[in-house]
């Protein structure tokens, strides 16, 4: 069984600055790929950012030059760095990976609020 711990959300006012972590609890050596998901109220999940093993990180246009997918690999730790949060980024973030020959995992969810 693969879990993944979510944490780092919180209230924060426009133009700040938040990171999530997700520690997964195995290693990253057959992880194909691991990305966050956020979903708003009343709104369809939607992904934000994601990181392919041996490949570039791809971000939503909506994040794009304000939010950074990061890993750890000594700690089996994915990170997003949010800066210059705006309003409509208040969601509940998902972190997720793929693993080859196991399948998709998420976590639980760390719930963002964007609010002055």
């Amino acid at each position: 069984q693969v879990q993944l711990v979510e944490s780092g959300g919180g209230l924060v006012q426009p133009g700040g600055s938040l990171r999530l972590s997700c520690a997964v609890s195995r290693s990253f050596f057959d992880i194909r790929a691991m990305a966050w998901y956020r979903q708003a109220p009343g709104k369809e999940r939607e992904l934000v950012a994601r990181v392919i093993s041996g490949g570039s990180p791809d971000y939503a246009d909506s994040v794009k030059g304000r939010f950074t997918i990061s890993r750890d690999n000594a700690k089996n730790t994915v990170y997003l760095q949010m800066n210059i949060l705006k309003p409509e980024d208040t969601a509940v973030y998902y972190c997720h990976v793929l693993i080859s020959a196991l399948g998709s995992y998420w976590g639980q969810g760390t719930q963002v609020t964007v609010s002055s």
